[in-house]
């Protein structure tokens, strides 16, 4: 994914920019090399769209509620004037802006800039040929031109890195629209991942997760057989202290990648491994290509191996054709498994997927009662989880203040617990961001843990 270079110029000097993100953390990515290469060129981040002279929208196009979201604030704009100049450079990246391209221009008459998944890159010469021309550019790519590991980079975090292994999905699960957007799989080298992993050890980064749309694929395309299990090994003794890793599709989650997660303690004990659906009749429907029982086998496995793994899901209750029934395995399913976190989800008709052309004779009233049943295990759950950390010291790493009370400094346990803890008196935040501290937990809710700091 190839930068485009300026020959020393700064394009963007003395602008301003500010973005928002929708979606997955491939997108969270995505931000942080937007950041890097605005700035290279020359503009300036601020912290409110109001003072900026470029919005930047990157997007996400997997559920209804996304494309909703993105209407709504990017016409909102119409209402907010420039901070300089007479009008403000409005862009939209991402899954939505690969799916619909110039269409959303057509949509939303303001929108300058339109930019895919694939040509992340080009952002800062489509923003100048748009303020050269003074028309609107819509630019998308049928493939990566390149990965993104390869443009300049602004961390948001600097004690946390994103390190995309590959792109694209294979899957073509029918009611995902990821294939469509991100492409086909594609893998970095090995040897290119070893040395960036290599590089943020000696940055000094605490923290690193693994990305792609399904990691345990990772290397197929390549080497003709899956890898993941080889780049964990190198993750987990390269000297960073956290590696953790999205997303794992159980259909290839292999035995020697469940070893790899045993054999290091640096890899974090925790796993999101989407189920979507406990009924074997669904999942052939939403062609997951695997069945409960090989779910459950991984399950056993992975418990059997990492005693103290945390395991999270994705639910989808309402899939077209899901009977009572149907809905009852999925629930029996997720009690016996009993996740620390269940991110549940109804059904969003995609177009261009198979899935939105089959048939659904469920009311929204059932299958909104059957989301809430589901709800209100996962919460009953997610406690029962944390109330097993009761009394326990865990290592917590600092990412900021909790929401409600600045006194609070807030981070994440190695099973991904958010963790809140009074600051010392006369202490500030900026003295803990980044650092591994220990929190006894004297108290534990539903979606957080809260205790005091102790020494190690």
């Amino acid at each position: 994914m190839n930068f485009d270079e300026t020959d020393g110029q700064k394009p963007l000097a003395r602008m301003t920019y500010w973005q928002k993100t929708f979606g997955c953390q491939m997108n969270e990515n995505d931000a942080e090399r937007v950041a890097g290469m605005l700035e290279m060129a020359g503009a300036l981040p601020v912290s409110t769209l109001e003072e900026a002279d470029i919005a930047i929208f990157l997007t996400c196009c997997v559920r209804e509620k996304a494309d909703e979201r993105l209407m709504g604030q990017v016409a909102s704009l119409k209402n907010i004037p420039p901070a300089h100049g007479d009008k403000r450079i409005v862009c939209v990246g991402g899954c939505i802006g690969q799916r619909d391209g110039e269409k959303l221009q057509q949509q939303l008459k303001h929108v300058d800039v339109v930019f895919g998944t694939h040509n992340l890159g080009h952002l800062v010469r489509l923003i100048e040929r748009r303020m050269q021309t003074g028309t609107a550019v819509a630019e998308t790519i049928e493939s990566n031109d390149g990965f993104s590991s390869e443009l300049p980079l602004h961390r948001d975090k600097p004690w946390h890195a994103w390190v995309p292994i590959m792109t694209g999905c294979n899957n073509f699960c029918t009611y995902c629209i990821v294939p469509y957007v991100r492409g086909r799989e594609a893998s970095r080298p090995i040897e290119d991942i070893e040395r960036e992993l290599n590089g943020l050890a000696a940055q000094g980064v605490k923290e690193l997760t693994l990305l792609g749309q399904n990691v345990n694929s990772y290397g197929r395309d390549l080497y003709g057989y899956p890898r993941f299990a080889d780049v964990l090994n190198i993750a987990g003794t390269c000297g960073v202290e956290r590696v953790r890793f999205v997303t794992s599709h159980p259909k290839d989650l292999l035995p020697e990648t469940i070893e790899a997660m045993a054999a290091h303690p640096t890899i974090m004990p925790q796993l999101h491994l989407p189920l979507q659906s406990g009924s074997d009749r669904i999942l052939s429907a939403m062609n997951r290509k695997y069945d409960t029982a090989r779910y459950r086998s991984l399950i056993a496995t992975l418990r059997e191996k990492i005693p103290d793994i945390s395991l999270s899901t994705d639910i989808i209750v309402g899939f077209p054709g899901e009977t009572e029934k149907d809905f009852q395995a999925t629930y029996d399913l997720v009690k016996e498994v009993s996740y620390g976190q269940v991110f549940t989800f109804i059904y969003s008709k995609r177009a261009g997927t198979p899935a939105a052309e089959m048939d659904d004779p469920a009311t929204h009233e059932e299958i909104q009662d059957r989301f809430d049943r589901l709800v209100a295990l996962v919460q009953e759950q997610a406690h029962a989880e944390n109330a097993k950390e009761l009394g326990a010291t865990v290592p917590v790493l600092v990412e900021g203040t909790s929401k409600r009370d600045e006194r609070f400094l807030a981070g994440k346990s190695p099973k991904n617990q958010t963790v809140h803890a009074p600051l010392p008196a006369g202490a500030t935040i900026d003295e803990y961001l980044g650092r591994i501290v220990n929190v006894k937990v004297d108290e534990t809710k539903t979606w957080y843990l809260r205790g005091q700091l102790v020494d190690a």
